[in-house]
């Protein structure tokens, strides 16, 4: 999922992210707006991580979770 989706579908994306980093509180998310940068900052800060290991936590993350499938294609994932 590139950037623009992530934005296009925030509402969605929202839910399995605070499902996967439960730290991140709903005025984190508010701030994040669905840009991509913000929320690999906002995971590294909340997390103690490096930013290295929370981009690749989102990619893992974003793939399984946040990309269509073919069996989605009629999704508003994908739309």
């Amino acid at each position: 999922m590139n950037k623009q989706e992530i934005i296009g579908n925030w509402n969605i994306a929202k839910g399995k992210i605070k499902e996967q980093w439960s730290d991140l509180t709903d005025d984190d998310l508010l701030k994040i707006e669905g840009k991509t940068d913000q929320l690999i900052g906002t995971i590294q800060k909340k997390y103690g991580i490096t930013k290295e290991q929370a981009e690749k936590d989102f990619a893992k993350f974003s793939k399984s979770n946040l990309s269509c499938d073919s069996s989605e294609k009629d999704s508003s994932c994908c739309n």
